[in-house]
């Protein structure tokens, strides 16, 4: 594979790839700033449960993209780095019960 053909490829990945990791990154900064009034509050509790199962359906196929062989020849090992932090900022967001 020539750079000419490696610079289109990771273009091509890297498209998918950033924009889901800036929907996982709105979502989980929805998931952490969303406080419920109380232990009454089902809707916030609702919001933040659904902001974390966002993050995290966002950021597991960003990292997915990653494993991918043709993928790790081309592509650096740090862009796995933002969508697995956000990932596990919002599955211990989402254990922690909102």
């Amino acid at each position: 594979m020539d750079e000419d053909d490696r610079g289109c490829l990771v273009l091509v990945l890297a498209v998918p790839s950033a924009l889901l990791t800036l929907v996982a990154a709105y979502f989980c900064w929805t998931a952490l700033t969303i406080r419920p009034s109380g232990p009454w509050d089902d809707d916030a509790y609702a919001g933040v449960t659904l902001s974390c199962v966002t993050t995290v359906g966002a950021a597991v196929p960003a990292a997915a993209v990653w494993l991918l062989p043709p993928v790790r020849r081309v592509v650096r090992w740090w862009w796995l780095l933002p969508p697995v932090l956000l990932g596990a900022v919002a599955a211990v967001r989402w254990a922690a019960g909102g």
